[in-house]
Protein backbone atom coordinates (compact mmCIF):
# COMPACT_ATOMS: atom_id res chain seq x y z
CA UNK A 1 0.00 0.00 0.00
CA UNK A 2 1.74 3.15 -1.01
CA UNK A 3 1.60 6.38 1.12
CA UNK A 4 0.49 9.36 -1.03
CA UNK A 5 2.36 12.58 -0.45
CA UNK A 6 -0.05 15.80 0.70
CA UNK A 7 0.92 18.47 -1.37
CA UNK A 8 3.44 21.40 -1.44
CA UNK A 9 2.54 24.53 -0.10
CA UNK A 10 2.12 26.73 -3.36
CA UNK A 11 4.26 30.33 -3.27
CA UNK A 12 3.51 33.26 -5.38
CA UNK A 13 4.80 36.61 -5.85
CA UNK A 14 3.44 39.85 -7.03
CA UNK A 15 4.66 41.29 -10.26
CA UNK A 16 2.46 44.86 -10.21
CA UNK A 17 -1.37 44.53 -10.72
CA UNK A 18 -0.77 40.65 -11.73
CA UNK A 19 -0.68 37.79 -9.88
CA UNK A 20 2.15 35.04 -10.66
CA UNK A 21 1.71 31.67 -9.04
CA UNK A 22 4.48 29.11 -9.12
CA UNK A 23 3.79 26.08 -11.24
CA UNK A 24 2.85 23.17 -8.87
CA UNK A 25 5.27 20.22 -8.15
CA UNK A 26 4.00 17.37 -10.38
CA UNK A 27 2.97 14.24 -8.07
CA UNK A 28 4.92 11.48 -8.56
CA UNK A 29 4.49 7.46 -7.38
CA UNK A 30 7.00 5.34 -5.97
CA UNK A 31 8.07 4.34 -9.30
CA UNK A 32 8.91 7.97 -10.17
CA UNK A 33 5.90 7.62 -12.41
CA UNK A 34 3.69 11.10 -12.23
CA UNK A 35 0.21 10.44 -11.10
CA UNK A 36 -2.80 12.08 -12.11
CA UNK A 37 -4.86 14.27 -9.92
CA UNK A 38 -8.61 13.61 -9.86
CA UNK A 39 -10.40 16.74 -9.46
CA UNK A 40 -13.88 16.00 -7.82
CA UNK A 41 -16.98 18.35 -9.18
CA UNK A 42 -18.38 20.56 -6.23
CA UNK A 43 -22.17 19.92 -5.78
CA UNK A 44 -23.56 23.40 -7.26
CA UNK A 45 -26.36 23.73 -3.83
CA UNK A 46 -27.91 26.62 -5.58
CA UNK A 47 -28.69 24.14 -8.26
CA UNK A 48 -30.51 22.18 -6.69
CA UNK A 49 -32.39 24.69 -4.45
CA UNK A 50 -33.67 26.34 -8.07
CA UNK A 51 -34.63 22.73 -9.19
CA UNK A 52 -36.85 21.93 -6.06
CA UNK A 53 -38.38 25.35 -6.17
CA UNK A 54 -39.23 24.45 -10.18
CA UNK A 55 -40.90 21.61 -8.54
CA UNK A 56 -42.73 23.07 -5.79
CA UNK A 57 -45.68 24.14 -7.41
CA UNK A 58 -48.69 23.74 -4.84
CA UNK A 59 -50.81 22.86 -7.23
CA UNK A 60 -51.21 20.39 -10.00
CA UNK A 61 -50.80 22.12 -12.92
CA UNK A 62 -50.05 18.42 -15.28
CA UNK A 63 -54.09 18.22 -14.30
CA UNK A 64 -55.14 22.35 -14.62
CA UNK A 65 -53.33 22.94 -17.93
CA UNK A 66 -54.94 18.65 -19.81
CA UNK A 67 -57.96 20.78 -18.54
CA UNK A 68 -57.63 23.80 -20.53
CA UNK A 69 -56.64 22.24 -23.26
CA UNK A 70 -59.84 19.77 -23.24
CA UNK A 71 -61.91 23.03 -22.99
CA UNK A 72 -60.92 26.45 -23.13
CA UNK A 73 -58.28 25.80 -25.66
CA UNK A 74 -59.83 23.08 -27.26
CA UNK A 75 -60.41 23.93 -31.12
CA UNK A 76 -63.63 22.26 -33.10
CA UNK A 77 -62.03 20.01 -35.65
CA UNK A 78 -63.78 18.13 -38.49
CA UNK A 79 -66.37 15.40 -37.28
CA UNK A 80 -69.29 13.91 -38.48
CA UNK A 81 -71.01 15.24 -34.96
CA UNK A 82 -69.76 18.88 -36.07
CA UNK A 83 -71.66 18.44 -39.46
CA UNK A 84 -74.47 17.72 -38.24
CA UNK A 85 -74.64 20.89 -35.95
CA UNK A 86 -73.19 22.99 -38.41
CA UNK A 87 -76.39 21.56 -40.56
CA UNK A 88 -78.94 21.60 -38.38
CA UNK A 89 -78.51 25.19 -37.02
CA UNK A 90 -77.39 26.57 -40.93
CA UNK A 91 -81.13 24.57 -42.14
CA UNK A 92 -82.72 26.57 -38.70
CA UNK A 93 -80.85 29.83 -39.32
CA UNK A 94 -82.48 29.60 -42.83
CA UNK A 95 -85.98 29.32 -41.44
CA UNK A 96 -85.98 31.77 -39.06
CA UNK A 97 -84.66 34.34 -42.16
CA UNK A 98 -87.50 33.06 -44.16
CA UNK A 99 -90.10 33.48 -41.74
CA UNK A 100 -88.94 37.25 -40.35
CA UNK A 101 -88.65 37.53 -44.85
CA UNK A 102 -92.25 36.48 -44.81
CA UNK A 103 -93.20 38.66 -42.08
CA UNK A 104 -91.86 42.04 -43.86
CA UNK A 105 -93.30 41.02 -46.89
CA UNK A 106 -97.19 41.06 -45.62
CA UNK A 107 -96.69 44.09 -43.76
CA UNK A 108 -95.61 45.63 -47.15
CA UNK A 109 -99.19 44.34 -48.25
CA UNK A 110 -100.94 45.78 -45.94
CA UNK A 111 -98.84 49.31 -45.54
CA UNK A 112 -95.62 50.53 -47.21
CA UNK A 113 -95.53 51.83 -43.82
CA UNK A 114 -95.65 49.05 -41.72
CA UNK A 115 -93.32 47.26 -44.34
CA UNK A 116 -90.45 50.20 -43.77
CA UNK A 117 -91.36 49.27 -39.74
CA UNK A 118 -90.68 45.70 -40.27
CA UNK A 119 -88.07 46.03 -42.41
CA UNK A 120 -86.08 48.13 -39.58
CA UNK A 121 -86.59 46.04 -36.91
CA UNK A 122 -85.57 42.85 -38.58
CA UNK A 123 -82.44 44.87 -39.60
CA UNK A 124 -81.73 46.19 -36.07
CA UNK A 125 -82.15 42.28 -35.08
CA UNK A 126 -79.62 41.54 -37.72
CA UNK A 127 -77.00 44.39 -36.24
CA UNK A 128 -77.85 43.22 -32.51
CA UNK A 129 -77.04 39.23 -33.75
CA UNK A 130 -74.05 40.38 -35.26
CA UNK A 131 -72.74 42.19 -32.41
CA UNK A 132 -73.68 38.99 -30.22
CA UNK A 133 -71.63 37.28 -32.17
CA UNK A 134 -68.49 39.57 -31.71
CA UNK A 135 -68.44 39.54 -28.64
CA UNK A 136 -68.70 35.53 -27.98
CA UNK A 137 -65.79 35.35 -30.31
CA UNK A 138 -64.26 38.19 -28.09
CA UNK A 139 -64.74 36.41 -25.21
CA UNK A 140 -63.64 33.02 -26.48
CA UNK A 141 -60.79 34.68 -27.27
CA UNK A 142 -59.85 36.15 -23.88
CA UNK A 143 -60.83 32.83 -22.14
CA UNK A 144 -57.64 31.47 -24.73
CA UNK A 145 -55.06 34.29 -23.73
CA UNK A 146 -55.97 33.68 -20.34
CA UNK A 147 -55.25 29.78 -20.82
CA UNK A 148 -52.12 30.40 -23.19
CA UNK A 149 -50.80 33.07 -20.59
CA UNK A 150 -51.39 30.47 -17.54
CA UNK A 151 -49.12 27.69 -19.58
CA UNK A 152 -46.11 29.94 -20.75
CA UNK A 153 -46.22 31.45 -16.99
CA UNK A 154 -45.70 27.57 -15.75
CA UNK A 155 -43.25 26.99 -18.13
CA UNK A 156 -41.30 30.25 -17.77
CA UNK A 157 -41.28 29.83 -14.05
CA UNK A 158 -39.96 26.18 -14.72
CA UNK A 159 -37.14 26.99 -16.88
CA UNK A 160 -36.15 30.43 -14.69
CA UNK A 161 -36.28 32.12 -18.35
CA UNK A 162 -35.92 35.75 -17.61
CA UNK A 163 -36.94 37.13 -20.69
CA UNK A 164 -40.14 34.91 -20.95
CA UNK A 165 -41.07 35.94 -17.44
CA UNK A 166 -40.88 39.69 -18.34
CA UNK A 167 -42.98 39.70 -21.32
CA UNK A 168 -45.64 37.42 -19.84
CA UNK A 169 -45.70 39.12 -16.56
CA UNK A 170 -46.24 42.45 -18.85
CA UNK A 171 -49.19 40.76 -20.44
CA UNK A 172 -50.59 39.55 -17.29
CA UNK A 173 -50.45 43.56 -16.23
CA UNK A 174 -52.14 44.55 -19.64
CA UNK A 175 -55.38 41.81 -18.77
CA UNK A 176 -56.04 44.12 -15.55
CA UNK A 177 -55.34 47.61 -17.38
CA UNK A 178 -59.23 48.15 -17.10
CA UNK A 179 -59.36 47.17 -13.24
CA UNK A 180 -58.65 50.20 -11.23
CA UNK A 181 -58.21 48.27 -8.03
CA UNK A 182 -55.14 46.86 -9.37
CA UNK A 183 -53.92 49.98 -10.39
CA UNK A 184 -51.24 49.74 -7.25
CA UNK A 185 -50.22 46.22 -7.52
CA UNK A 186 -49.57 46.64 -11.68
CA UNK A 187 -47.38 49.83 -11.02
CA UNK A 188 -45.55 47.57 -8.59
CA UNK A 189 -44.81 44.92 -10.77
CA UNK A 190 -43.93 47.64 -13.81
CA UNK A 191 -41.12 48.84 -11.50
CA UNK A 192 -40.15 45.04 -10.53
CA UNK A 193 -39.92 44.51 -14.54
CA UNK A 194 -37.15 47.54 -14.86
CA UNK A 195 -35.08 45.63 -12.29
CA UNK A 196 -31.91 42.99 -11.99
CA UNK A 197 -35.07 39.65 -10.96
CA UNK A 198 -35.05 36.18 -12.03
CA UNK A 199 -37.52 35.25 -13.95
CA UNK A 200 -38.72 32.38 -11.24
CA UNK A 201 -38.67 35.31 -8.43
CA UNK A 202 -40.72 37.73 -10.86
CA UNK A 203 -43.71 35.35 -11.42
CA UNK A 204 -43.80 34.70 -7.63
CA UNK A 205 -43.62 38.67 -6.97
CA UNK A 206 -46.88 39.08 -9.94
CA UNK A 207 -48.70 36.18 -8.33
CA UNK A 208 -48.06 37.33 -4.94
CA UNK A 209 -48.74 41.13 -5.30
CA UNK A 210 -51.49 40.98 -8.57
CA UNK A 211 -53.22 37.42 -8.74
CA UNK A 212 -53.63 36.85 -4.73
CA UNK A 213 -56.04 39.19 -4.48
CA UNK A 214 -58.38 37.60 -6.72
CA UNK A 215 -57.81 34.43 -5.08
CA UNK A 216 -59.27 36.05 -2.03
CA UNK A 217 -62.30 37.52 -3.61
CA UNK A 218 -62.67 34.43 -5.43
CA UNK A 219 -62.30 31.90 -1.94
CA UNK A 220 -65.15 34.35 -0.65
CA UNK A 221 -67.19 33.71 -3.56
CA UNK A 222 -66.68 30.19 -3.55
CA UNK A 223 -67.69 30.42 0.20
CA UNK A 224 -71.07 32.40 -0.48
CA UNK A 225 -71.92 29.85 -2.82
CA UNK A 226 -71.39 26.52 -1.00
CA UNK A 227 -73.12 28.16 2.06
CA UNK A 228 -76.47 29.52 -0.04
CA UNK A 229 -76.46 25.67 -1.70
CA UNK A 230 -76.10 23.79 1.63
CA UNK A 231 -78.50 25.92 3.43
CA UNK A 232 -81.53 26.14 0.60
CA UNK A 233 -81.03 22.65 0.28
CA UNK A 234 -81.29 21.48 4.09
CA UNK A 235 -84.96 23.62 4.18
CA UNK A 236 -86.15 22.84 0.62
CA UNK A 237 -89.08 20.65 0.68
CA UNK A 238 -88.49 18.94 -3.45
CA UNK A 239 -85.57 17.53 -4.68
CA UNK A 240 -86.19 18.79 -8.19
CA UNK A 241 -85.91 22.47 -6.63
CA UNK A 242 -82.73 21.21 -5.07
CA UNK A 243 -81.31 19.90 -8.55
CA UNK A 244 -82.37 23.43 -9.94
CA UNK A 245 -80.66 25.57 -7.27
CA UNK A 246 -77.84 23.73 -7.06
CA UNK A 247 -77.06 23.71 -11.02
CA UNK A 248 -77.97 27.57 -10.99
CA UNK A 249 -75.45 28.43 -8.38
CA UNK A 250 -73.02 26.33 -10.09
CA UNK A 251 -73.81 28.17 -13.59
CA UNK A 252 -73.63 31.28 -11.21
CA UNK A 253 -70.28 30.42 -9.33
CA UNK A 254 -68.28 29.46 -12.55
CA UNK A 255 -69.61 32.56 -14.38
CA UNK A 256 -68.30 35.32 -11.67
CA UNK A 257 -65.37 33.82 -10.78
CA UNK A 258 -64.14 33.71 -15.05
CA UNK A 259 -65.07 37.16 -14.23
CA UNK A 260 -62.91 37.65 -11.07
CA UNK A 261 -59.78 36.24 -13.11
CA UNK A 262 -60.48 38.37 -16.17
CA UNK A 263 -62.70 36.11 -18.10
CA UNK A 264 -66.05 37.39 -19.83
CA UNK A 265 -67.87 34.08 -21.18
CA UNK A 266 -70.79 34.63 -22.91
CA UNK A 267 -72.71 31.63 -24.04
CA UNK A 268 -70.31 29.15 -25.79
CA UNK A 269 -67.62 30.88 -23.74
CA UNK A 270 -69.40 29.44 -20.90
CA UNK A 271 -69.72 25.89 -22.69
CA UNK A 272 -66.06 25.73 -23.28
CA UNK A 273 -65.55 26.73 -19.73
CA UNK A 274 -67.81 23.96 -18.36
CA UNK A 275 -66.16 21.68 -20.44
CA UNK A 276 -62.68 22.86 -18.91
CA UNK A 277 -63.94 22.32 -14.97
CA UNK A 278 -65.59 18.80 -15.84
CA UNK A 279 -62.69 18.13 -17.26
CA UNK A 280 -60.76 19.17 -14.02
CA UNK A 281 -62.87 17.69 -11.94
CA UNK A 282 -62.58 13.89 -13.57
CA UNK A 283 -59.13 14.07 -13.64
CA UNK A 284 -58.53 14.95 -10.15
CA UNK A 285 -61.57 12.32 -9.58
CA UNK A 286 -63.63 15.03 -8.21
CA UNK A 287 -61.39 15.34 -5.11
CA UNK A 288 -60.12 19.12 -4.60
CA UNK A 289 -56.20 19.62 -3.75
CA UNK A 290 -55.79 19.52 0.17
CA UNK A 291 -58.66 17.89 1.40
CA UNK A 292 -58.62 14.28 2.56
CA UNK A 293 -62.08 11.67 1.78
CA UNK A 294 -62.00 11.00 5.80
CA UNK A 295 -62.71 14.73 6.49
CA UNK A 296 -64.93 14.71 3.90
CA UNK A 297 -66.82 11.93 5.07
CA UNK A 298 -66.88 13.14 8.59
CA UNK A 299 -68.22 16.34 7.86
CA UNK A 300 -70.88 14.73 5.91
CA UNK A 301 -71.48 11.79 8.93
CA UNK A 302 -72.12 14.21 11.42
CA UNK A 303 -74.74 16.18 9.82
CA UNK A 304 -76.04 13.09 8.62
CA UNK A 305 -76.70 11.24 12.08
CA UNK A 306 -78.74 14.73 13.02
CA UNK A 307 -81.03 15.17 9.80
CA UNK A 308 -81.20 13.63 6.22
CA UNK A 309 -81.82 16.73 4.93
CA UNK A 310 -78.93 18.78 6.46
CA UNK A 311 -76.49 15.79 5.28
CA UNK A 312 -78.21 16.63 1.88
CA UNK A 313 -76.92 20.51 2.54
CA UNK A 314 -73.46 19.53 3.88
CA UNK A 315 -72.94 17.06 0.29
CA UNK A 316 -74.44 20.10 -1.80
CA UNK A 317 -72.43 22.50 -0.47
CA UNK A 318 -69.47 19.69 -1.18
CA UNK A 319 -70.39 19.28 -4.52
CA UNK A 320 -70.67 23.06 -5.38
CA UNK A 321 -67.20 23.98 -3.60
CA UNK A 322 -64.97 21.36 -5.33
CA UNK A 323 -66.82 22.94 -8.80
CA UNK A 324 -65.72 26.50 -7.52
CA UNK A 325 -62.52 25.33 -6.80
CA UNK A 326 -61.80 23.53 -10.38
CA UNK A 327 -62.89 26.55 -11.44
CA UNK A 328 -60.32 28.65 -10.08
CA UNK A 329 -57.83 26.87 -11.00
CA UNK A 330 -58.39 26.95 -14.71
CA UNK A 331 -59.55 30.20 -14.96
CA UNK A 332 -56.27 31.42 -12.76
CA UNK A 333 -53.96 33.06 -14.92
CA UNK A 334 -51.03 32.06 -13.11
CA UNK A 335 -50.44 28.68 -11.78
CA UNK A 336 -50.04 27.86 -7.82
CA UNK A 337 -46.56 28.94 -6.80
CA UNK A 338 -46.20 30.89 -3.87
CA UNK A 339 -49.44 30.49 -3.56
CA UNK A 340 -51.32 27.13 -2.05
CA UNK A 341 -53.75 25.96 -3.79
CA UNK A 342 -56.82 25.68 -1.61
CA UNK A 343 -59.11 22.97 -0.83
CA UNK A 344 -62.57 22.84 0.36
CA UNK A 345 -62.21 22.58 3.99
CA UNK A 346 -59.95 26.62 3.21
CA UNK A 347 -63.22 27.86 1.64
CA UNK A 348 -66.25 26.50 3.35
CA UNK A 349 -65.14 25.41 6.98
CA UNK A 350 -68.36 25.57 8.25
CA UNK A 351 -68.98 22.03 6.51
CA UNK A 352 -66.72 20.36 8.68
CA UNK A 353 -67.19 21.87 12.19
CA UNK A 354 -69.10 19.38 13.95
CA UNK A 355 -70.25 22.21 16.85
CA UNK A 356 -71.73 24.60 13.71
CA UNK A 357 -74.07 21.29 12.80
CA UNK A 358 -74.84 20.91 16.43
CA UNK A 359 -76.25 24.11 16.95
Amino acid sequence: MTEQRRPRPRAFRLDGDQTVTAKPTPRTDEGGRSSVEVVEPEFDIFAREAAQIADGMTGDEAAVEAAQANGMLRRYVFSWGGVFVSAVSGLLSLALMMWIWGIVEDLFRHSAILGMVGLGLAGLAAVAAIITAMREFRAIGRQNRIAKLHAALAEAHASDDGKAARERVGELCELYEHRPNTGRARALLNDYLKQIIDGRDLITLAERNLVAPLDDEARRAIASAAKRVSVVTAISPRALLDVLFVVGQAIVLMRKIAEIYGGRPGLFGFFKLARSVGAHLAITGGMAVGDSILQQALGHGIASRISAKLGEGVLNGLLTARVGLSAMAVCRPTPFIAEKQPGVSDVAPFLFRGDATKS
